[in-house]
């Protein structure tokens, strides 16, 4: 089979500009996500690349970490390095030899938990922390660099937006691997992803005994997603331990496969919820877990509004991540039942967005955001409601309906 096309990723200017600066850069992110290939495609003539997921490569560095550094030395890429994290204090030594000279070490993961601890230990203030995430559908599209549309100067939105594909891309997911190849069977991929995952990240991180329930809780949350997170329900409903649902959401977490979205906070005088919402960060998972294998199936099925606000919000969080930025990402919604989906705090003010499944925009669907604006006044920004339509227009003063395309 021909190897597939790269495709440009919007993170590349971060992570060149990490590397002119730091001695070492941690690319972590999901299984799967580009982190290997972007880091050989941009530094494969600089640096050499070593893989520690083999056992006996990784037995090396483990039995004697200084001989494999003399073996190895900088500039060079270690991929899936939380297999030796041991490897990290010897870096820093080796680091601190020649502090002055960037880009020495880039480190992959795909286990955020156990990495991101042993920088902190060890290569703190020596290392930019990056994170790569599935493509968002700018970057799939081809215009990695479109600013997002509630910043000036923004790029034109592309005309002829295509609604008719959006639900076949949200079936497939953002992976690398099957934007770059259409032909792929989705679901094989998906199902087989899965199995990796459970049995390579989820057991390295906590040795989880019954893989099945494991899986079973996985679905669980899938059918959960753009809800309210509640582990009382999801415990009783999986007959387990609510610490244990706790442990599985926190491995979860840390692999990139969820994201938990927390209520924003504010002096208004009205009493908000305080639970987050949990969210699939990939579609293509999100729809494979619930079993959902036709696109038609999914957009006018029970689970279409949860599966295009989990679009809405991954697309966010990726143009965002995969600019170098720790995204600022809330919900609003007060004891009342007023909500707005999203709350995105940029440059001191907060946007409110809402995602509507419908494609058909109308001024009801503002009246979230009107009256946050109205209770957080000059701090609020303009307000978008994204739908899956290819209309733009204005819905009320300060809030304007755009297709998710223009995201």
């Amino acid at each position: 089979m021909a190897a597939s096309a790269y495709i440009p990723r919007a993170i590349e200017p971060a992570l060149r500009r990490a590397a002119d600066e730091f001695p070492a850069v941690v690319l972590t992110g999901p299984r799967q996500s580009g982190k290997t290939t972007l880091l050989r495609r941009l530094f494969g003539t600089s640096h050499r690349y070593i893989s520690l997921e083999l056992p006996d490569t990784r037995a090396a560095a483990l039995a004697d970490p200084r001989g494999f550094l003399d073996l190895y030395p900088a500039p060079v890429i270690f991929d899936e390095v939380q297999h030796a994290a041991e490897l990290l204090p010897y870096v820093k030594e080796r680091i601190d030899e020649r502090r002055d000279f960037p880009g020495q070490y880039l480190l992959t993961g795909s286990q955020n938990l156990l990495l991101i601890g042993g920088v902190t230990e060890s290569l703190a203030g020596r290392a930019a922390v990056l994170r790569l995430l599935p493509m968002a559908q700018r970057e799939a599209l081809g215009d990695p660099d479109a600013a997002l549309p509630w910043e000036s100067g923004r790029h034109p939105p592309r005309e002829g937006a295509e609604p008719r594909s959006l639900w076949m891309n949200l079936l497939r997911g953002g992976y690398p691997e099957l934007v770059a190849s259409p032909r792929r069977d989705i679901s094989l991929w998906h199902s087989s992803y899965v199995q990796t995952y459970l049995e390579r990240d989820v057991r390295s991180i906590r040795q989880i005994g019954d893989l099945t329930s494991f899986q079973s809780f996985l679905r669980a949350l899938a059918a959960r997603s753009a809800q309210l997170l509640n582990a009382s329900d999801l415990a009783r409903d999986l007959g387990v331990a609510v610490n244990t649902v706790k442990a599985w959401i926190s491995v979860l977490e840390a692999t990139s496969q969820i994201l938990l979205l927390r209520p924003y906070f504010s002096n208004v005088g009205k009493r908000l919820v305080k639970r987050p919402k949990a969210y699939l960060m990939d579609t293509g998972t999100l729809c494979h877990l619930v079993g959902l294998k036709d696109a038609e199936h999914a957009r006018s099925g029970p689970m279409g509004g949860a599966i295009f606000e989990t679009a809405v919000l991954s697309e966010i969080v990726r143009r965002l991540t995969h600019r170098g930025e720790d995204p600022q990402i809330y919900f609003w919604r007060t004891s009342a039942g007023v909500e707005v989906d999203f709350v995105v705090e940029s440059g001191g003010r907060l946007i409110p967005i809402e995602a509507k499944l419908s494609s058909t925009p109308r001024p009801p669907m503002a009246s979230g955001i009107v009256s946050f604006r109205e209770d957080f006044g000059d701090r609020a920004a303009p307000g978008l409601v994204i739908h899956a339509g290819d209309v733009r227009l204005p819905l009320s003063p300060g809030v304007t309906a755009i297709p998710i395309a223009d995201l």
